[in-house]
This record gives C-alpha cells, sequence and structure tokens, in this order.
C-alpha cells in the first residue's frame, strides 16, 4: 500500500475532528468503536432531549462547514461528504425516523447490548468499565422507551412486525441465561484474577441489564404493540431518504426495479449454466443437494468453522499481498471469530485508529445450526475480508498522514462498502481464486440473493407490482420471494425478510453499490484509455476512505 507524505491539516480537518469528539462525547459507543475508551463506563442519552442536542450540533458543524474554504482535493472531499452526511441525518430527524427506530437488527435495542462485543477483557480495569458500562443499561433503555412512546403520542411508530420479534430478542437477553448473566458468568470464570468485589459488581450490573432488557420486552409487549402499525411498506417519500441514507447517492428508484428484475435473471441463467458444470443435466437446486452431500466440503461446529475462516482469510491476504496490492503489516492481522450472539448474520468491526484492535469477522450463528458449508461461504470470507470490507477499512485507518479522524474511521455508506466487498467477490473470481464451480456456485447464490434484494425491498416498500404481474408486493409474497431464491433454512428467510422489511433501502445498497463501483471502473477505464490501470483504479478509489457513492463518483471522475 502506498505511503503519503504527512499532510498539513486544515481547518476543514479540525471541523472534521471536532465533530468525531463531539460524536464520542455525545455516544460513548461510538468512541469504543474506534478505540477511544475513556468513555467505555456509559452511554450517550437515548431520550428526546438526547437526540435534540444531536441534531443542534449537527446543525452548528452543517453552519461551519457552509463557511469553510476547501484547501485541497482532499478538503474538498470532506467538506462534501461530511455535510451532505450531516444535512442527511437532520433531513431524517424532521421525518421523524428517530421516533420509530426499532428493526431487528440495527436499533438501539440491539446497539446496546452489542456495544459489549467490542470491549477490551485484558486487564481489571478493562473489567471496571464494562461494570460500569453495564450499570448504565438501564438508564439507556430508559431513553429509549422515552423515545419511543414520544413516538406513540405523535403517531410516529414502527410496524408492528418489527415490535413482536424485537420483543423476543429482549426477552433472550433478559433471561437468565441470556447474554448479560452468560456474559459476566463467562468472564469471572475466566478471569480468575478479578477482585471478588469487582465480580461481585458485575454480577449486579448484568442482573440490572438483564432486568433493563425485561423492562423494554414489557413495554414492547404492552404499549408499543399495540400503536404500531400493521403496514410494512414505508412508501415512496421515506423510502427515497433512506434509500440517499444508505447510497450517499440519488437514484432512480423505478429504473433500479426493473435492473433488479433482469440482474436477478441473469443470475440465475448464470447459475444455471455453473450447476450443469458441477452435475451435468441437473438444476440449481439439484447441484446445491449434491453439493451439500460433499463430505469434503463440509465443516462439522462452529470451532471448525472458526478456524477454517482464519485459515483462509490468512491465506488471502499472504498471496494479494505478493500479486495485486500493498497490504502493510497492520492490516494484515484480522481476526475471525463467532459472535456471543446467535442471532443470525456475519459482519465485519473495523480496527481501531491504532490497529490495537485489529479488525474483525463475526458470525453470528443460530441456535440449532451446526455444520457449514464451505462451497457456500468461500466468497463470505472474501467479502468481509480482504479484498472486502477489511482491506477497505483498514486502509482508509492506515491513511493517517492524509485523512482525519472522521474520514478514516466513521464516513462512508452502505453502498459505498457493502458495493465494494461484492465488487470484491466478483475480483477474486476475476483472480482465479472461485475457479472451482462449486465455490463459483456460492459467491452466485450470494450475488442472486443481493439482486433479490434489491427486487423485493423496493417492490415491498413502494408497493411496486410484483415480477410475475399479479398484483403488488405483500410482505407475505416477499417471504415466498426470497425462498424462491435463496437456498437458506426458514429460519434464515424469516430473519432476512423481517431485516428488509424493518430497515428499508439498506438491503439493495449492497447491489446497486455493485453496479455503481463497476460503472465508476468502467467509465475511469474508458476516461484514461491504455493508461488504464486496475491497480491505481483501487488505490485511488481506497484512498478515500468512507464516502458517500456522488461524492466517490465526482472525486474520481472530476
Amino acid at each position: 500500500m502506498t505511503e503519503h507524505l504527512q499532510r498539513t491539516p486544515t481547518a476543514i480537518d479540525q471541523i472534521a475532528e471536532n465533530w468525531v469528539d463531539t460524536l464520542v462525547e455525545l455516544d460513548p459507543t461510538v468512541g469504543t468503536y474506534i478505540g477511544r475508551t475513556a468513555g467505555d463506563g456509559r452511554f450517550g442519552d437515548y431520550s428526546p432531549p438526547g437526540h435534540e442536542r444531536f441534531i443542534a450540533e449537527a446543525a452548528k458543524v452543517i453552519a461551519q462547514l457552509d463557511a469553510a474554504t476547501a484547501a485541497d482535493e482532499v478538503d474538498a472531499v470532506t467538506k462534501t461528504d461530511l455535510r451532505s452526511d450531516l444535512a442527511l441525518e437532520v433531513e431524517s430527524s424532521e421525518a421523524g425516523l428517530y421516533l420509530r427506530d426499532l428493526n431487528v437488527i440495527a436499533s438501539p435495542a440491539q446497539g446496546i447490548r452489542e456495544i459489549f462485543d467490542l470491549m477490551p477483557t485484558a486487564t481489571v480495569d478493562d473489567w471496571e468499565k464494562i461494570s460500569s458500562r453495564l450499570g448504565s443499561v438501564p438508564e439507556a433503555i430508559d431513553g429509549y422507551i422515552e423515545t419511543l412512546r414520544l413516538g406513540i403520542e405523535r403517531g410516529v411508530t414502527p410496524a408492528r412486525r418489527q415490535v413482536r420479534e424485537v420483543l423476543e430478542q429482549a426477552r433472550r437477553h433478559s433471561a437468565n441465561d441470556g447474554f448479560f448473566n452468560a456474559f459476566v458468568a463467562d468472564a469471572t470464570l475466566r478471569e480468575g484474577s478479578l477482585p471478588a468485589s469487582l465480580a461481585t459488581d458485575l454480577s449486579t450490573a448484568a442482573r440490572s441489564s438483564a432486568a433493563a432488557y425485561a423492562t423494554l420486552a414489557e413495554f414492547f409487549e404492552n404499549e408499543l404493540d399495540e400503536a404500531a402499525t400493521d403496514q410494512d411498506a414505508v412508501g415512496r417519500e421515506l423510502y427515497a431518504l433512506q434509500s440517499r441514507r444508505f447510497l450517499g447517492a440519488t437514484i432512480d428508484l423505478d429504473e433500479t426495479y426493473e435492473w433488479g428484475v433482469e440482474e436477478l435473471r441473469r443470475m440465475v441463467a448464470e447459475q444455471e449454466s455453473i450447476a450443469d458444470q458441477i452435475k451435468p443435466g441437473a438444476s440449481v437446486e439439484e447441484a446445491i443437494a449434491f453439493l451439500d452431500t460433499d463430505p469434503s466440503r463440509k465443516l462439522h461446529g462452529t470451532d471448525a468453522l472458526q478456524k477454517w475462516m482464519q485459515e483462509t482469510s490468512d491465506r488471502a491476504v499472504a498471496e494479494l499481498s505478493e500479486t495485486q496490492f500493498d497490504i502493510p503489516d497492520e492490516i494484515r492481522a484480522l481476526e475471525c471469530l463467532i459472535a456471543p450472539t446467535q442471532e443470525g448474520g456475519i459482519y465485519y468491526t473495523g480496527p481501531t485508529d491504532d490497529f490495537s484492535r485489529p479488525g474483525r469477522m463475526w458470525w453470528s450463528v443460530p441456535v440449532g445450526i451446526t455444520e457449514f458449508d464451505t462451497w457456500r461461504e468461500l466468497t463470505t470470507v472474501y467479502h468481509e475480508g480482504v479484498p472486502g470490507h477489511h482491506l477497505q477499512i483498514g486502509q482508509a485507518v492506515y491513511n493517517r498522514a492524509k485523512l482525519n479522524t472522521w474520514r478514516r474511521q466513521l464516513a462512508g455508506t452502505s453502498g459505498h462498502a457493502e458495493g465494494w466487498a461484492l465488487y470484491a467477490e466478483r475480483l477474486m473470481e476475476q483472480l482465479g481464486y472461485l475457479d472451482d464451480p462449486a465455490d463459483r456456485l456460492g459467491m452466485l447464490d450470494g450475488q442472486r440473493m443481493r439482486a433479490a434484494r434489491v427486487v423485493l425491498d423496493i417492490g415491498v416498500h413502494l408497493q411496486k407490482q410484483q415480477p410475475d404481474g399479479s398484483g403488488p408486493w405483500t410482505a407475505d409474497y416477499a417471504f415466498d420471494f426470497l425462498r424462491q431464491n435463496v437456498n437458506m433454512n426458514d429460519s434464515f428467510v424469516k430473519f432476512e425478510v423481517n431485516r428488509y422489511l424493518g430497515w428499508p433501502g439498506q438491503a439493495p445498497s449492497y447491489k446497486v453499490g455493485q453496479r455503481i463501483w463497476e460503472q465508476l471502473r468502467d467509465t475511469y477505464r474508458e476516461r484514461e484509455g491504455e493508461a488504464f490501470s486496475i491497480k491505481e483504479f483501487h488505490r485511488k478509489a481506497l484512498d478515500l476512505g468512507g464516502v458517500g457513492l456522488d461524492t466517490l463518483k465526482s472525486a474520481l471522475l472530476g
């Protein structure tokens, strides 16, 4: 990876740095995420006044940026992207999205619990901070409930389907054998050097955290469920806003829906061709059934899964660093872990600013799932690791000589990040890492699912006509549609569709982001002609750090 000359920080850099400081103060979990541990013993204010403070601070920064002049191209990107990000926060607040902020995967109901996954646990001081933050969970939950109650008063509520699903999550966390009590019990057994008083404090705080989630569950069941809307679809206006938030770009939703339908057809045709290579004359379903009986492609248990993930990731880092990318030592460290939850999903968390906590790939294995197929998951390791999220995010963090903290660690959109990760999957195919037809079928399985999500997500939230022309999209049709386009068990399908229904605009950002990345590469190639270098394109694009896709386009193409 290219070394950068130290750039003199500018006034706009300072505005961005100050915004990071403000974010960490308002929401200490942001500090935990980027490695600033001073606030690790507390949460931010999830109540309406807490949200009002956040929006007021965002408005101040918008005014500061409007009054500032960019000193160079780096400044121009920072000013454009940070202002756009903050303006979307203000617009989202005005639309009341914070009053209905509840879904099965990415709302305060999950975030308050999930932050403990990232907290260091090596020292007594670490566990004291964990104890303090555990003790702060009730206040955080109370503030969150206060915000949702304001939503009830104003008639701005989440869908009942989301309420009932997250109610079950909250009940699991509140149980005696739920996350909080198990987390602390495991720690006190494992960390024999913890003082007895601290072990007692941890147990007390864990019980209070579990009790807070019991209170949250009661609120969901006794108040929010009745007030919630029966309508899963959010409609065109809110959907367009959410799409811009997740992409950092404005797209034609109707054209994108039609493109998604055609892209899905193309994915199916490509899968059918490869199925015939795996087993002549076989359908996609028959090829999958054939592969699922192959013991050489099977992993048994989460220990074997974790070991395989780590070995696969390490091999990709070592080989790609020799042939495709300059990967510094700091980024070569990528930890592959089984998540302490069982909610489903695979995700990546970036390194701290000093790389003391490396990038991590997490696999949240659902209850009852004990077997894993390598042909399905190989491309996932590349998606989450190298050359996917870890290379992309790690390079931004490493690029501290050029980028301010906001650009390195907090900027960007799902469309930029997930679009790059899908782009990276196809890159690995082009580099020969998916030459085995089974592995390529696994990659296409994921790509087909992402194409299906474009159609499903836009279709159900905008009430588009179903692809078969039989009427407008419904939630029931959405479940059937996804079942037809993924080869996963019903628990996965249920979780995924509930995620799309409750988190509008996010799921399409993967495939739409990939489309935009590929369009940018092709346009860049046409502009550069014979001088085009794919390695240079990747370097220039990733050196920008996380940005919205409209910002990426303007920065690369001028």
